[in-house]
């Protein structure tokens, strides 16, 4: 394995840690579109409709997911693809709410109906981000199952 082993290795991990840090920015890019909607009704003291909620608790999570997966060894733990599957549809959903919300609407001038135009992309982007999340840490789990470890090659991983 030698010094090549090493390179891929550390290649790989600085793929990840980039994939998981634009994830990561992405997630808070989401949470600042929707939070300034709710900060605007807290302000003039009308209710925080759920729409707007569960779009800045399903950013939240996946933004505390990034983070926790940009620590060494935390993505290797087996069956993560499980949580980055629910987080798919996670955003997916919100996608889907918030695109038939805002994809046919004109904003004539409105910044903020624009603003939220924007924001359905970018949902759109962090869903398929955490699809891509998912399906490589199951190709990742599924490769790995029954491998030796890589120091002695006698243990089961």
């Amino acid at each position: 394995m030698g010094l090549l082993g090493g390179i891929k290795m550390t290649f790989s991990y600085i793929a990840h840690s980039v994939f998981r840090f634009v994830q990561l920015v992405l997630a808070l890019t989401v949470c600042g579109l929707y939070g300034v909607d709710l900060q605007a009704a807290d302000k003039h003291h009308k209710y925080s409709d759920g729409k707007w909620v569960y779009a800045e608790i399903t950013a939240s999570l996946s933004a505390f997911t990034a983070l926790l997966y940009l620590l060494p060894f935390i993505s290797h733990i087996g069956l993560l693809f499980i949580w980055d599957t629910i987080l798919f549809i996670l955003w997916i959903a919100l996608f889907g709410l918030f695109g038939n919300l805002y994809i046919h609407e004109h904003a004539e001038g409105d910044g903020g109906v624009q603003r939220m135009k924007n924001a359905v992309w970018v949902d759109l982007v962090n869903a398929l981000l955490w699809l891509f999340s998912a399906v490589g840490m199951a190709v990742f789990w599924a490769r790995s199952r029954g491998a030796r470890t890589r120091w002695t090659g006698r243990a089961d991983v």
